[in-house]
């Protein structure tokens, strides 16, 4: 098992990794709209989600993976009614590639940011 961790996304707020590797898959910790700075992202669902997937596509990278590796996503949505806006942004950054997702709506998330995503890939 190999703990993740890299400068070119936001550490972890707690006692976590960014993300563990373990028998050929890459586990990430949820990521949320947070800059390396600490700073939250923007104030709508699009530009938080963009930045979560900044976050995602740099700890994927320090695993050896990527978004194209992708096999399951879970998405934490703090208001079911940004679901369509979510969805855009979401499909700009995976484009053809489709990989199995869940999408749950919360009451409350981290840094009360409007999302946060977490997923399972594939290491190369």
């Amino acid at each position: 098992m190999n703990y993740i961790a890299t400068d070119k996304a936001p550490a972890a707020i707690g006692p976590y990794a960014q993300a563990v590797k373990v028998n050929g898959l890459v586990y990430t910790s949820g990521q949320i709209p947070l800059r390396t700075t600490g700073e939250i992202a923007g104030t709508t669902i699009e530009e938080q989600t963009d930045q979560v997937f900044e976050n995602l596509k740099a700890v994927l990278a320090e695993a050896g993976s990527s978004l194209s590796k992708v096999v399951k996503a879970t998405v934490f949505i703090k208001d079911m009614n940004e679901f369509a806006a979510l969805n855009d942004v979401y499909a700009k950054h995976f484009g053809d590639h489709t990989p199995a997702r869940s999408t749950v709506e919360v009451a409350r998330l981290p840094k009360d940011v409007k999302v946060e995503i977490e997923v399972v890939a594939e290491a190369e």
